[in-house]
């Protein structure tokens, strides 16, 4: 292909939620695009992901990554109508609220701490004790205290939320290429020129690199070791004749539900740390059946749908990485979400938009995901 046509403004590689989140955005302000993805779009994980936003319930201090989670819990149900706009696709938004249980007293007065401050940004989540949450959700086990009740936490479908990105960023000009491995990189002085792939070069003067877990392997190359690495998690999911449960239900310390429009109950996640082996195991998914038939004990009885797992990237310090590389102009990354991927997909594409457009972020924000902490940050 000749350079005219292998040339663009921007090239993002990687084609899961934030990849193709940024390449709606940018698409949108009429930049020409490519999205080039080594497999198929949303194979890793974006299509493992159970899609929850839960802002208020995974995230417990005020700080950067809570203020974000906010904005971009905020942006889902305009989103939810925007790209079923562009492309007929329902991300199946769902907004039937969240229990964060409590399963011991102790647990419960840590819960119930959560409420006070929770309830600083959303005045409507409260706690509730055992026969509260009964009355709310009868299958829940009489073994729970109590749980924090967060009415506006949701969850979408995370594999058509991504088709709906990518197909919305076509819909404005953007290309896609899959099955498409990128080598390296070009330079030229000290920007960014473009890159190598599997199937020939790209020229563009800036690169958006948001590949998840496998972003480090693909930043060292540029000269930047980048504090991001793989934590599995395996799920199972039931299906059910009449709803079970109609609120997801999350445990900080052993599982999450989440029921899904078509009757299924996703059921995750185990963690196991520095590892690309996406294989489920029998001891995985026993501990999430003992773990969850714990919770709603009427599981048992439901009829057995699915196992999966996906990959997250994590990062030394919890936070993700947006910005650009402190060397090389035009080379940005966006990664490093693990659980939150998913809700922080809207604002992600917002602000690296914005960033690629030279428009400055909020100075606290700019310094809490700035790619030059890497330096400091370690696992």
């Amino acid at each position: 292909m000749d350079k005219v046509g292998n040339s663009f403004d921007v090239a993002i590689i990687g084609g899961g939620i934030n990849g193709s989140s940024i390449a709606y955005q940018l698409s949108k302000m009429g930049r020409k695009v490519i999205i080039i993805e080594k497999e198929r779009l949303a194979c890793q994980a974006s299509s493992a992901a159970a899609g929850m936003l839960a802002a208020q319930a995974e995230i417990e201090q005020d700080g950067p990554l809570f203020q974000l989670a906010l904005k971009g819990q905020a942006m889902f149900s305009t989103l939810s109508s925007e790209l079923f706009e562009y492309t007929g696709i329902d991300i199946d938004y769902v907004n039937k609220g969240m229990l964060k249980i409590a399963e011991t007293e102790e647990i419960a007065e840590e819960v119930k701490k959560q409420v006070a401050f929770q309830r600083n940004w959303d005045p409507t989540i409260k706690w509730l004790d055992s026969k509260e949450l009964r009355e709310m959700e009868p299958a829940l086990s009489p073994s729970v205290s109590g749980g924090m009740y967060l009415p506006n936490d949701g969850h979408v479908q995370p594999s058509k939320l991504t088709q709906a990105f990518a197909k919305a960023a076509v819909y404005f000009g953007a290309e896609i290429r899959e099955n498409t491995e990128v080598l390296s990189f070009i330079y030229e002085n000290d920007q960014v020129k473009g890159v190598k792939t599997t199937n020939g070069i790209i020229h563009s003067n800036q690169v958006v690199v948001a590949t998840g877990a496998w972003a480090a392997k693909l930043m060292s190359e540029s000269g930047l070791d980048l504090r991001v690495y793989p934590v599995k998690g395996e799920c199972f999911s039931i299906q059910t004749e009449k709803p079970m449960i109609n609120t997801t239900i999350f445990s900080d310390k052993r599982c999450y539900l989440v029921p899904k429009r078509n009757g299924e109950i996703y059921i995750g996640a185990t963690m196991i740390e520095d590892t690309f082996d996406n294989k489920v195991t029998p001891g995985g998914i026993a501990t999430l059946i003992e773990r969850a038939t714990q919770l709603v004990p009427q599981i048992k009885e439901a009829t057995w749908e699915r196992v999966w797992s996906g990959i997250r990237p994590q990062t030394g310090d919890g936070l993700p990485y947006l910005g650009e590389h402190p060397r090389w102009k035009g080379l940005f990354v966006a990664a490093g979400h693990f659980r939150n991927g998913i809700l922080l997909s809207p604002i992600t594409g917002k602000l690296v938009a914005d960033l690629l457009a030279g428009r400055l972020l909020d100075e606290v924000l700019h310094s809490a995901f700035l790619l030059e902490r890497h330096k400091e940050t370690a696992r």
